[in-house]
């Protein structure tokens, strides 16, 4: 496996060996790991946010960068004593790792996931439902239930973001295993950006929060459609899972059309 170009090989290894139920089929996934299939996809899980979550092909595989996106939203939720439980969406969920995560730590939320692939909407219903999530089907807001409008606390984002051009540069783990439209984020990588930040007026609470995951060299960007939007915006850098979040808040008085 290292010769194959397995950077971690001696853990995958260990991973592969662990979870076979024979040695052939520990042979097989070998082969499959050597020839470039994913390995959260041969396990059938990735590790995220200390969990394991379910992994199905034709779906985007979390990433640890995304963890920071869990970790500021939970920062941000109201305490758990508040009248009624706050409700959270997961837009663009995938898997559901945000969601799961979320729920994980905080049980008591109201938590909702959407995505426009359906690959993806059962994927997120296996990770998301058994801990009391819902998840629904349809491009961005379309997805989500009416009665959610003006009632959502935490909007976490994680859309597409990489330009349209450098998805050929990306690893073929990725371009080749995950749907290109879990990648493409349009010309400049920021069009769900643009797309989310004009949507989401009208769904938020007056002091609510849109927290969109995106790149180091995008962030400006983002944060300047999120302003233009009329949030108030900041944006948070960890460098140690490499992962860039621009927090947009509105504020008590705003009452968003």
């Amino acid at each position: 496996m290292r010769s194959a170009g397995c950077v971690f090989a001696e853990e995958e290894a260990r991973l592969l060996l662990a979870e076979a139920s024979t040695p052939a089929d520990l042979a097989r996934n070998v082969q499959r790991r050597v020839a470039g299939v994913p390995l959260e996809l041969i396990l059938g899980w990735a590790e995220f946010a200390g969990r394991r979550i379910v992994v199905e092909p034709g779906v985007f595989v979390p990433r640890r960068r995304t963890e920071l996106l869990v970790t500021e939203a939970l920062a941000l939720l109201p305490e758990r004593h508040t009248p009624a439980p706050a409700v959270v969406v997961d837009l663009c969920c995938g898997t559901g790792a945000v969601g799961t995560a979320i729920l994980h730590q905080a049980p008591w939320v109201e938590l909702h996931a959407a995505d426009i692939e359906r690959a993806a909407v059962r994927c997120a219903g296996r990770n998301v439902g058994p801990m009391g999530g819902q998840v629904h089907a349809g491009d961005l807001f379309d997805a989500l239930p009416p009665g959610l409008r003006g009632q959502v606390q935490l909007l976490v984002v994680n859309a597409p973001y990489v330009p349209t051009e450098a998805i050929r540069t990306m690893p073929p783990e990725a371009r080749l295993y995950e749907p290109a439209a879990s990648l493409d984020g349009g010309p400049d990588g920021l069009d769900f950006h643009r797309r989310v930040a004009a949507g989401s007026p009208g769904w938020l609470v007056p002091d609510g929060h849109l927290l969109i995951e995106t790149s180091q060299r995008q962030a400006a960007g983002t944060s300047a459609i999120l302003t233009a939007a009329g949030f108030d915006t900041r944006t948070v850098r960890s460098e140690e899972v490499d992962g860039t979040v621009v927090v947009g808040s509105t504020t008590a008085g705003d009452q968003r059309a």
